[in-house]
Formats: structure tokens, C-alpha cells, sequence
């Protein structure tokens, strides 16, 4: 079975996809409050993540900053449940936009993927200390809805 990173086309296809969806972050008002005027480099990060999340290159750990990055971008954001649902509604749109496969299992790793992302990053962005952050230190390696290699 391929990968989800394979399966969704490699890097090329998950850049336009994240950048679909980057775009409409910073044009959605519950969203835009969390990204300001947006970061040039957070599209890369972003398909970084993603690709290497759903089996591809390990770009983000290895040349990124990893996930330590990724804990200290969210703190202090205080992200409420309103603006985490609108990121997994915009990140769903965006996949259809782009023309991501449509079929059940990958979409459903789709959403599974985001809904635990989101999770994991509202519980950071309220982290006060160490202790109260999410325990997942290392990028989740993502897999088909019926395998059991997920976080």
C-alpha cells in the first residue's frame, strides 16, 4: 500500500494544497487573529509537516526546526474551539480545492490527521508549563484508517 504522501501526489501536490489553504486562513476573520499578516515561510513549514507526517521526506525534523518548532509557534496563541474547527473546515475545503484524492480512506486520514493536529495544538497554545503541553514531541507518522500506526 502506498503511502499517504505517494497516494496524494508527493511534495508538488501538497505545496498547492497548503498553499490553497494558507490563503484562506489569512483571509478568514476568526483565523487571521492567530496569523497576523501571515509568515512566507509557514507554507513550507506547513507541506514540510504534512509530507512528512504522511510518509514522505523528514524535511521538517531534519532541517525545520522539528516539532520543538512547532510547540513553541503555538504557544500563547490561546486558540479557541471556534477558530480550531474553522482550521480543520478551511484545511478539508482546501483539499478539495487542490483536487486532493476523494476517496473515503484517504480523506479519512485527511481528517483524522487534522482533527488530532488541532487538538494537539489548542492544548500547546494554552500550555502555561512544560508539563501542561500535549505529550507528543516528535512528528506523528500518519497512516490508512484501518492500520494502526497512529498517534
Amino acid at each position: 500500500m502506498p503511502s499517504l504522501y505517494d497516494h496524494a501526489g508527493g511534495h508538488d501536490v501538497l505545496r498547492r494544497f497548503i498553499d490553497i489553504f494558507y490563503s484562506s486562513v489569512l483571509a478568514d476573520p476568526v483565523l487571521q487573529p492567530l496569523f497576523g499578516g501571515g509568515r512566507p515561510e509557514h507554507v513550507d513549514h506547513l507541506t514540510a509537516f504534512d509530507a512528512e507526517s504522511f510518509g514522505g521526506p523528514k524535511d521538517f525534523s531534519e532541517t525545520m526546526g522539528g516539532f520543538a518548532h512547532l510547540i513553541d509557534a503555538h504557544r500563547g496563541l490561546k486558540i479557541a474551539e471556534p477558530q480550531r474547527l474553522r482550521f480543520v473546515e478551511l484545511y478539508l475545503r482546501a483539499a478539495d480545492l487542490a483536487g486532493l484524492p476523494d476517496d473515503d480512506a484517504f480523506r479519512e486520514a485527511l481528517r483524522s490527521h487534522v482533527e488530532f493536529g488541532s487538538h494537539v495544538a489548542m492544548q500547546n497554545s494554552h500550555a502555561e508549563t512544560d508539563d501542561q503541553l500535549h505529550p507528543l514531541r516528535e512528528v506523528p507518522l500518519w497512516s490508512w484508517p484501518d492500520q494502526a500506526a497512529r498517534p
